[in-house]
């Protein structure tokens, strides 16, 4: 599981930190992705007021496959969902009645991606996507997933995690593009808020759909500068110590 500490290592960019009242009237966006931290339902219920505002023609989900989305018939038991904590997500899917599309590829490519790299899982619209482009700073996203992973990986793991985590971003941004043709806009990102960094998602959607307007919103649990055009911030829930699965 991504923690925050991989947002707390990126480096700032550009942003504006908001309140829940701006979610009400945000600036108009062919495609607007809404970070989270998985488990904080504050986050979620941010998303919900805000997925009622814009009113999207899609939204795009992270925690399902193309293939969940396609059983989606209204009923929440035919998601098949199988994230953690199910129940903070479904104020967003009462707030809007559009058409589900999803973005996981599956534990199986992420796995495939790790070992033999993101460019031949994804396919032949890798270099569209930006995944033939070397990382401009590969030791920064290696030090961001050990950071994310308690520090416990062996370095020669790192690499293929961040492959893996390049090739979501990218099929994230393909799910997006494919939401976007498909109903012509606006299109609602619902992700973790590493992928909603403008130097993830929002950068591949760049070089993919350049004639997209993107707005990326994060939501985190601290406070500074943050990697997004907007941002909100709420704090952490309860929780176990993430480092503990890893002996940390």
């Amino acid at each position: 599981m991504r923690i925050l500490a991989l947002l707390l290592l990126a480096t700032p960019l550009r942003a504006e930190e908001i309140g829940p009242e701006r979610l009400h009237s945000l600036p108009a966006a062919d495609v607007v992705i809404l970070g989270e931290v998985h488990d904080n339902p504050v986050h979620h219920q941010h998303q919900a007021i805000a997925v009622a505002a814009l009113n999207p023609s899609a939204l795009v989900f992270e925690m399902l496959t193309p293939k969940q989305a396609r059983a989606y018939d209204g009923t929440w038991d035919s998601l098949g969902w199988t994230w953690p904590h199910p129940e903070m997500y479904r104020p967003i899917f009462e707030a809007s009645d559009a058409p589900i599309f999803g973005g996981d590829p599956g534990r199986e490519v992420i796995r495939r991606a790790m070992t033999e790299g993101a460019v031949a899982v994804f396919g032949a619209d890798a270099a569209r996507f930006g995944l033939a482009d070397a990382p401009e700073d590969q030791a920064a996203l290696e030090a961001e997933q050990q950071a994310a992973h308690c520090n416990a990986l062996p370095e020669a793991a790192l690499p293929g995690m961040v492959e893996a985590q390049r090739l979501r971003d990218a099929e994230l941004a393909r799910a997006v593009i494919a939401a976007h043709a498909e109903t012509g806009g606006p299109v609602v990102l619902i992700a973790g808020s590493g992928h909603a960094r403008l130097d993830a998602v929002p950068a591949v959607l760049a070089k993919a759909a350049p004639d997209l307007r993107v707005l990326s919103i994060g939501q985190v649990e601290g406070t500074g500068a943050q990697p997004f055009d907007l941002w909100l911030t709420a704090p952490a829930p309860d929780r176990e110590d993430p480092c503990a699965a890893f002996g940390g």
